[in-house]
């Protein structure tokens, strides 16, 4: 399965552990992370504007998901299809990729609810999805 994370998820996984921490954790071991030079490029500012993480700290980060996701090509999207414009970029990853799943806590994507074949979802959804999955499987 093939999963993007928004940047939000990504850095409160590096920040404090909890259920983003978890979710990460399942998909780099269980599906495909798609993320774009975008992403990467907000998860760097910040990790170290919001986090305060030192600037060397912020790469090794960023060289990690680099090594570990697949990072993508975007479709160029009319800027119309989201009410956040600098959100765009998000389901014009999603589109390229063709991803089943975003996963973020931005209000502006979450009321798009589906983008052609992507699911938009919430964290907490994300993971009771997993778990209904898992009991299903038993």
């Amino acid at each position: 399965m093939k999963v993007i994370l928004d940047t939000n998820v990504i850095v409160a996984a590096f920040a404090a552990r909890g259920l983003c921490n978890a979710v990460f954790e399942l998909c780099l071991d269980r599906f495909e992370i798609i993320l774009s030079e975008p992403i990467l490029k907000e998860i760097f500012i910040n990790l170290n504007r919001k986090i305060k993480l030192p600037l060397p700290q912020c790469d090794l980060i960023v060289s990690y998901l680099r090594g570990n996701c697949c990072i993508s090509e975007i479709d160029d999207l009319d800027r119309s299809v989201c009410r956040d414009k600098s959100d765009v970029h998000v389901l014009g990853l999603a589109q390229r990729s063709l991803a089943e799943y975003i996963i973020t806590g931005d209000k502006d994507l979450l009321d798009i609810a589906n983008h052609k074949n992507t699911k938009i979802v919430t964290l907490r959804e994300f993971w009771t999805i997993l778990k209904g999955s898992q009991q299903s499987n038993r």
